[in-house]
């Protein structure tokens, strides 16, 4: 029984948007690996950009000095 975890930031994901997510990572795992989608798992996790960091710095502070220096 194939188990994903998807992990998105929380910025406005859809249902739709999750709904084809996680049809696609079922179809991949069936057609790449024959595995069957009534046993594929996946979840999806939506992650505050304050818990979410990258380079030692959270995702909301490098996303807000991107939109201060986009209009200099």
């Amino acid at each position: 029984m194939p188990y994903v975890n998807i992990k998105i930031t929380r910025e406005g994901a859809t249902a739709d948007q999750k709904a084809a997510l996680i049809r696609g990572a079922t179809k991949l795992l069936q057609d790449v690996l024959g595995k069957n989608p009534a046993t594929t798992v996946v979840v999806i996790d939506e992650v505050e950009t304050d818990n979410w960091g990258i380079a030692g710095e959270t995702v909301t502070v490098r996303r807000d000095r991107g939109s201060q220096g986009a209009g200099q």
